[in-house]
């Protein structure tokens, strides 16, 4: 059924908003799924900040000439029926929700993606930063990485001080 030449200006207002602010665009083949497995996916990505569009091609493209990052991306990718999956607060977290549902729903297929500076990512690429650690657990990374001469030189001070404790109770029996 087609739709209305002001219902497809809301959506690539929406798609183009959406677009701005994104820090990672990713799509994927999805013809095969089922309406319960996309809403699935939909609430698997709202839990992770992604939110899932599936929308016309032409339409993505028109929405990408208005942003002016992307006025120059290669689209060729973007052939059949695409969902996209965008975030706008982490740059990984759109491959992390389309691979870990891909994993369990064979029919998803992750044909590529548009970075925030405007590069259009291969699919291999896209499970390559899938595969990374999240911003998280990055964070959580470095910071014990940070903290650990600091926990050595703790239980240093602690282990010297049980052995003293040790000794002088050694001594006064």
């Amino acid at each position: 059924m087609a739709i209305s030449k002001d219902k497809k200006n809301t959506l690539v207002a929406d798609l183009t908003e959406l677009m701005n602010n994104s820090k990672m665009t990713v799509y994927a083949r999805y013809q095969g799924l089922t309406v319960a497995e996309l809403q699935e996916l939909r609430k698997k990505a709202r839990e992770n900040g992604v939110k899932i569009k599936v929308v016309k091609n032409r339409l993505v493209r028109v929405a990408m000439n208005s942003v002016a990052v992307y006025k120059d991306t290669d689209t060729t990718g973007l052939v059949g029926q695409l969902l996209y999956a965008i975030s706008d607060t982490d740059e990984v977290a759109p491959a992390k929700v389309l691979a870990e549902f891909a994993k369990t729903h064979d029919i998803l297929q992750i044909a590529g993606g548009f970075n925030d500076s405007g590069a259009a990512l291969s699919d291999a690429e896209v499970k390559a930063l899938a595969s990374l650690p999240s911003k998280n657990e990055l964070i959580a990374q470095v910071v014990a990485q940070l903290l650990s001469p600091l926990n050595d030189s703790i239980s240093g001070v602690a282990n010297g001080i049980s052995e003293i404790v040790s000794g002088l109770e050694n001594k006064a029996a």
